[in-house]
């Protein structure tokens, strides 16, 4: 991997030296342009962490706008590298609105040595780490990719490698016909991982028969379930043919299996352990060829604990867990998500883009109902959304969500969002968290102790969705 440097540019001869060896002498190595054109083309062909341009390098130029014309050059060149302003006082105000358009900060001259060894270390270090997190999400894109082309993956999308975890165990699991628990909050996909087991499964052929136990009464429970002749219970006319059955030789979705009550549980444990069951007001004994899959939103092993299940059900339905994370927790799922349902839901009509508030806001929602919730956002936008984007107000979603505040009693922080999916965005995380705890909050002293400006790490957290609470003044 090449090694990543630092591009000067300034007209002064005396400057760039000054800067060269400021930066070598501290282990960063340093490329230098000779004009503005050999700058863009040392961007495409060199490894540039960070810029450092001069706003002003003509004779007798103040203005600033040779500056502002380089700075959008570069970023129609490469929109992610970061760029360091030099500007005199004349030109300061240019600067600032440059800082506004993108640019990380500005230095003003003189500048202080220290301050711009850390600040140009501290930002070289986070170019190279997003490097590197671009190109493991690059290598798990292949890796998702190649999953899809091999099985059947039921309509699912999903980006984050929370989820491609998830998707792969249930693949590996899906060959045999070991019973698998499927856990995680509602509406977070339980149901879709099922589907992926059983059509991957040598059962794909055969039924696959969906039950909320939640849904049913108690007393027809046993009805439902195993079948019930003629005259079993009053009313019943015809013979009723329960789960078990119509699920022969495929697969049986247990949800909600935790509602299930204990009575309800011994019988079911007696079919899971024998494989045989009765209809309901029959003799007749009936073998189970099922595959059972269960899922559920509750802690099991607390049920157990306080008497409302069964330890020995919980063993025999549990032999395989996937955990299915909720939606808060893998982030890179939710713009993806967002514009599969914008898609669905405008039918036949133009599908309209997410604002980049929009996105903002969506992903540091908390999402306390998950995709279910993300889903009902969506159709409500297509419904009250105008022209061809969809911005944050037609989300309705809470207005204080994923806002970092520059001041405030800050006893922590949260992550809206959670790009910690990889050890390089953790550590810029961390640095950073840990930065601002340190400083209790106040951005301008945490700012110092990374070598940045305030706009540059409020820049940052907003990447990296670090979210302060700001809690009131007792």
């Amino acid at each position: 991997m090449s090694v990543l440097k630092v591009l000067i540019f300034d007209d002064q001869a005396n400057v760039v030296e000054a800067l060269r060896l400021l930066f070598e002498v501290h282990g960063i190595p340093v490329t230098v342009a000779s004009s503005a054109d050999d700058l863009i083309e040392r961007l495409s062909c060199e490894e540039i962490g960070v810029v450092v341009q001069d706003m002003n390098f003509s004779p007798n130029e103040t203005s600033g706008e040779e500056g502002t014309a380089l700075f959008r050059r570069i970023r129609q060149v490469d929109s992610q590298v970061t760029v360091l302003l030099i500007t005199a006082w004349a030109s300061l105000a240019t600067a600032v609105q440059l800082v506004k358009e993108g640019a990380t900060d500005y230095l003003s001259k003189p500048w202080d040595d220290d301050k711009l060894v850390t600040m140009v270390g501290n930002l070289m270090r986070m170019q190279a780490l997003q490097i590197e997190n671009h190109r493991l999400q690059d290598q798990r894109r292949g890796d998702r990719q190649a999953l899809a082309e091999r099985h059947n993956l039921c309509g699912l999308v999903y980006e984050s490698e929370a989820m491609h975890k998830v998707v792969t165990l249930a693949l590996n699991v899906a060959d045999s016909d070991a019973p698998v628990m499927i856990t995680g909050p509602s509406g977070c996909g339980k149901e879709k991982v099922a589907e992926i087991i059983q059509a991957n499964s040598p059962r794909s052929e055969g039924p696959f028969v969906r039950v909320n136990l939640g849904a049913l009464p108690e007393q027809l429970m046993e009805s439902e379930l195993f079948g019930a002749e003629p005259g079993a219970y009053t009313g019943l006319k015809g013979r009723t043919i329960g789960r078990f059955e119509a699920a022969d030789r495929g697969t049986l979705f247990m949800d909600e299996i935790d509602s299930l009550s204990l009575a309800g549980q011994v019988k079911l444990l007696r079919v899971v352990q024998s494989g045989e069951y009765q209809r309901l007001g029959s003799s007749t004994t009936r073998t189970a060829h099922t595959r059972l899959i269960s899922a559920t939103n509750a802690d099991l092993k607390q049920k157990i604990a306080d008497g409302s299940f069964r330890e020995d059900l919980f063993y025999r339905l549990n032999v395989v867990e996937l955990r299915v994370p909720p939606l808060n927790k893998r982030p890179d799922d939710i713009p993806l998500l967002a514009h599969h349902f914008l898609k669905r839901f405008a039918g036949r009509k133009q599908t309209p883009c997410l604002t980049e508030d929009a996105l903002t806001a969506l992903v540091a929602h908390p999402w306390p109902g998950n995709i279910r919730e993300l889903e009902n956002r969506m159709q409500r936008a297509i419904l009250v959304h105008r022209g061809r984007h969809v911005d944050r107000d037609a989300l309705d979603l809470d207005p204080g969500a994923g806002n970092a505040e520059g001041k405030g009693t800050l006893p922590s922080t949260s992550l809206a969002v959670d790009p910690g999916r990889d050890t390089a965005y953790r550590t810029q995380r961390e640095r950073i968290e840990a930065a601002l705890l340190s400083a209790g909050g106040v951005i301008s002293q945490a700012a110092g102790e990374l070598g940045l400006s305030r706009q540059a790490l409020y820049r940052k957290m907003s990447r990296l969705g670090i979210v302060m609470e700001r809690k009131p003044r007792i």
